[in-house]
């Protein structure tokens, strides 16, 4: 049957389709944290040598933001619905083949692979919410998918944690991935059962020369700031970031003549003409930097700093989590509509507060500092995070023509990994930085506590940053603005509403 338009508002089965997506979003957010968990189980069963170790977290992470552009846009090509089966069916093997990697060469090759195709099935998320579900009940479904975000982002270390900590049929780290099987497996039955297709309405063709272009550009990026602490920042890295600048800008030349000519660029460089979607990408980027930063920084002052077990260190966390969820519920389904872009800078601020309360209480109560003492600075930083993460996601693509929603998600998802891989490189310079090279046992937990409350000085005042960016946002989201009907802000239907066939 093929439809005009989105799916009928009454349709239940849009909502199976956006369980089926969102858990595959889910299952992408916590494989990019579960694995750092396990790192010490890898490292002691298989022998991985210190480099080794590093690519199994950075070569899923430079296969992922590499690809997650032209996700995008094979998506708008070939099919959302079709492309996210073959992702998702892509990275349920991948996954197998890291739980059942013989050595660590394999582990590391599987991971690449599993990147590659998070980078197909990622990007179809926003496409098939954006392509299925009418303007006046995205804001809801957003909020889903920011309360998603947060535990993801959370559950991960809870869940390696306790899979290696199990040690189920002793298997040891291996269950970390293995529990992607029956999930993807799921997935991919009821994917192809619930979710409709969509493309854009016109004949696109993939731009092999921007491919080639932007996967070469974001990995001299994120090359060297993967290796750059490892190897001690040597001269080639520093070039290879600047030189990268220059490819981009071939980039975007290269994708102006593109669409000029046959109208099929990778990047559809007119979304930035979007005053909403190029100031969200900005906002988006920069608090990837802090994500970045917060997470690892805070990861290592609890389980090396203050010698908890990854287990504590997880369930410290959950305050976080809850509190993300919950806010981000709340500020699309209620505060949003009446308040605009107040309610993501009010988040922005309310973030820093947190962080501020978690510098104060790391230096007040030392290394004497329990878990309980930290759950009131975490909720307040959810609390701020559940603010910004879902509107934001829906003031980016609120103007978005339908026929791009493949690319735009894929450029959102990009810039948020590109932050993340800016933070962590920043974290060799506001964390390592400030702590010695040879420590003493008794001189670990104090340098890296100092180190903590440091780092966490630069996330608030990068924070502050995002709240002045922020006044570049439109002051209401467009499904949003008063007295708008329900479709007021689509395109016409016959004019740009992608083909959804089921």
């Amino acid at each position: 049957m093929n439809l005009t338009e989105t799916q009928p508002v009454g349709d239940r089965r849009r909502w199976f389709a956006l369980a089926i997506v969102m858990t595959a979003a889910f299952m992408d957010l916590v494989d990019v944290t579960i694995v750092n968990v396990a790192i010490p189980s890898i490292k002691r069963a298989e022998g991985a040598t210190f480099s080794q170790v590093q690519w199994i977290t950075a070569g899923y992470a430079l296969a992922f933001a590499a690809g997650l552009i032209t996700g995008g846009r094979l998506g708008d090509i070939h099919g959302r619905k079709r492309v996210f089966l073959i992702g998702i069916g892509g990275f349920t093997l991948a996954s197998a083949l890291c739980g059942f990697a013989v050595n660590p060469e394999m582990l590391v090759a599987s991971r690449i692979l599993q990147g590659a195709m998070a980078a197909l099935m990622v990007p179809q998320v926003l496409s098939i919410v954006h392509a299925t579900f009418p303007a006046h009940e995205r804001g809801k479904v957003f909020g889903l998918f920011g309360a998603i975000v947060g535990l993801g982002a959370v559950s991960g270390p809870l869940l390696g944690a306790l899979l290696t900590q199990w040690d189920l049929f002793g298997l040891e780290w291996r269950p970390i991935f293995l529990i992607n099987l029956p999930v993807g497996i799921a997935g991919l039955i009821l994917g192809s059962r619930f979710i409709a297709e969509s493309k854009a309405p016109r004949a696109l063709r993939l731009d092999l020369v921007g491919v080639v272009l932007v996967s070469l550009g974001l990995l001299m990026v994120i090359y060297p700031l993967t290796r750059g602490e490892e190897l001690g920042w040597p001269l080639w890295g520093h070039v290879s970031m600047a030189c990268a600048v220059l490819v981009l800008a071939v980039l975007v030349a290269y994708e102006r003549r593109k669409s000029a000519r046959d109208g099929s660029p990778l990047i559809e460089l007119s979304l930035f003409r979007v005053k909403s979607f190029a100031a969200g990408i900005a906002v988006q980027t920069v608090f990837g930097i802090v994500l970045g930063v917060f997470f690892l920084v805070w990861t290592l002052y609890m389980q090396i700093g203050l010698g908890w077990t990854a287990l504590r260190a997880g369930l410290t966390g959950v305050p976080f989590s809850v509190a993300v969820s919950v806010a981000a519920g709340m500020s699309v389904q209620l505060l949003v509509p009446r308040f605009g872009r107040k309610v993501l800078q009010a988040g922005a601020l309310v973030m820093a507060a947190g962080v501020l309360l978690y510098i104060w209480e790391s230096g007040r109560y030392g290394m004497a500092i329990t878990s309980w003492q930290m759950a009131l600075p975490l909720v307040v930083m959810g609390a701020g995070m559940g603010l910004i993460v879902a509107p934001l996601t829906d003031a980016v693509l609120s103007e978005v023509p339908r026929e791009h929603s493949g690319s735009a998600s894929g450029l959102i998802n990009t810039v948020q990994q590109m932050g993340n891989a800016l933070g962590l490189g920043l974290v060799s310079v506001v964390f390592f930085g400030v702590i010695g090279d040879r420590l003493t046992p008794a001189e670990v937990g104090p340098a890296y506590a100092d180190g903590f409350r440091y780092a966490l000085s630069w996330v608030a005042a990068v924070l502050g940053l995002i709240f002045l960016l922020m006044f570049a946002l439109p002051k209401r989201p467009a499904q949003h603005v008063e007295g708008a009907g329900p479709d007021e802000t689509t395109e016409p239907v016959a004019e740009k509403e992608p083909e959804l066939v089921s």
